[in-house]
Parts: structure tokens; C-alpha cells; sequence
């Protein structure tokens, strides 16, 4: 069988990514990079724009009272101790999904047990997919749940969308890059919040980076900042662009 080489560029990068990730099992005790426990709820919390009290509550799941009796809602997400990079990824799509407060955790997890049962996959929020077929199908059943109107729907799709392009997925189709931006929808359109920031699994422990320096931490061009220096000696001695020492004094104020 004769491939041409489109195929046999991405058969490589498989068989390259397998590798790879058969190394980093092998370093963290057998589990993926992206499933490496990382994060407390609060460092989460704050990566990805939502109240500790709120990403608590996914990830432990809580009781609240109904009609006299303490009901218990269990967690959307599964994570034992800390947060992996997975988790991550999971809580900024359902911050997409739940930007009303007052909807209820059951309703989510209604919506995505149907569409992972209608296509049978597991963990749909963890996977590429969402942009296809199963996506929809989700976005349509929790918006049946929560009575959205058309236009309502139609946000919810805007805001959806907006949040998966912060996520990059690899050959095999698994959450790879997370770009933090606290994502919102405009009235008019407006450019895309610039890829600055990135949290890689695969480098400086999955810690915020900038993405055109990846092993340059915000926290390092932070601590400069915060001793006194000036932002653009702190780009010159860097070799990077103010913009970039900017969008991490940004990210850090927005996160803490």
C-alpha cells in the first residue's frame, strides 16, 4: 500500500507521540502528563476564572437542603487529592457551560451523560469531539433542560466555542495546550484573545508559561516586576515583546 506523505507525516507523529508518552509513563509512574496530579482547587481556580467555592464543589461535589432533607450533588469531575492537567481542561469547558449560578449541577450532568451515552464515549469533555456531532448534541440537550430560548442557545454556542479554541488537542486527540483567557462574549465582535499564555503539561511541571518562551514561567517575569524593575527591561533582558511582560502581569492580577 502506497502512502502519500500527508499520511505518512501523521503516522509518524503518532508513532513519535506514542514514544513519548510511553517515556513520561515510565517517569510518572504510569500515568500520561496530562493525568498527573498538579493543582490544588484554588491554583485551578484561579487558571481557569472561577470561585474555589464553585470548582470545589465540581470536584467534591456538596449537600444542600430540599424540602427539609440534606440532598447530596455528586462531582462532575473525578479527581482525587489534586487537580491533573485533565481537570483542568474538564473545568474550563463546564465554566462554558454553567454561567449561570443558580443552575443546578444536575442538569450539566444530565446533559453529558445523555451525549456520552449517545456516542458512546467517556469523559466527552476531554475529548476533540466536543467540536463535532457530540458537542452538539450536549449543547442542545443541557439547553432543553435550562429552557433556553433561541437566542439564549445561540450565546451558549458563541461562549462554547469560544472556550474550546483556548484548548489544543493532539494527534490522538487529547487536550495538549490550555491558553488561559478569561473568555467572555462581546456585543460586537472582537479579535481573539491573543495565545500569550500557555499551560503545557509536558513543560516547567504544566505551570503558566509564555507560549513563545516555553520554559519562561509567568511567575519568574512576575517576581521582576513585583522587585521593582521596569517592564521593558525585563522584556529586553528577556528577548520578548512588552506585550508579552504585560499579558503576564495581566494573567497574574486576573488569577490571584
Amino acid at each position: 500500500m502506497v502512502l502519500w506523505p500527508s499520511e505518512r507525516k501523521r503516522r509518524r507523529k503518532v508513532t513519535e507521540m506514542i514514544d513519548q508518552e510511553e517515556s513520561a509513563r515510565i517517569l510518572y509512574a504510569g500515568l500520561s502528563p496530562q493525568d498527573v496530579p498538579r493543582y490544588t482547587i484554588a491554583q485551578a481556580a484561579r487558571y481557569v476564572g472561577l470561585s474555589p467555592t464553585t470548582l470545589r464543589s465540581w470536584v467534591r461535589g456538596r449537600s444542600y437542603p430540599r424540602s427539609g432533607t440534606a440532598v447530596r450533588s455528586e462531582p462532575l469531575i473525578k479527581a482525587s487529592g489534586l487537580l491533573s492537567f485533565s481537570n483542568l481542561v474538564e473545568a474550563h469547558i463546564l465554566r462554558a457551560l454553567r454561567r449561570d449560578e443558580d443552575v443546578r449541577m444536575s442538569f450539566l450532568r444530565t446533559a453529558l451523560s445523555f451525549a456520552e451515552k449517545e456516542y458512546r464515549i467517556e469523559r466527552l469533555l476531554l475529548s476533540e469531539q466536543l467540536r463535532a456531532a457530540p458537542g452538539e448534541v450536549l449543547l442542545e440537550q443541557y439547553g432543553r433542560l435550562i429552557n433556553l430560548g433561541r437566542a439564549g442557545q445561540l450565546a451558549l454556542r458563541h461562549f462554547f466555542d469560544a472556550h474550546l479554541k483556548r484548548v489544543e488537542w493532539d494527534a490522538l486527540g487529547r487536550p495538549e495546550q490550555f491558553f488561559p483567557g478569561f473568555v467572555s462574549v462581546p456585543v460586537l465582535p472582537a479579535p481573539e484573545i491573543p495565545r500569550l499564555i500557555v499551560l503545557d503539561p509536558g513543560v516547567s511541571f504544566g505551570k503558566p508559561v509564555l507560549a513563545s518562551r516555553m520554559g519562561l514561567r509567568v511567575s519568574a517575569i512576575v517576581s521582576r516586576i513585583d522587585a521593582g524593575e521596569d517592564e521593558d527591561a525585563v522584556a529586553q533582558d528577556y528577548g520578548i515583546e512588552r506585550r508579552e511582560v504585560d499579558a503576564a502581569i495581566d494573567f497574574y492580577e486576573r488569577a490571584a
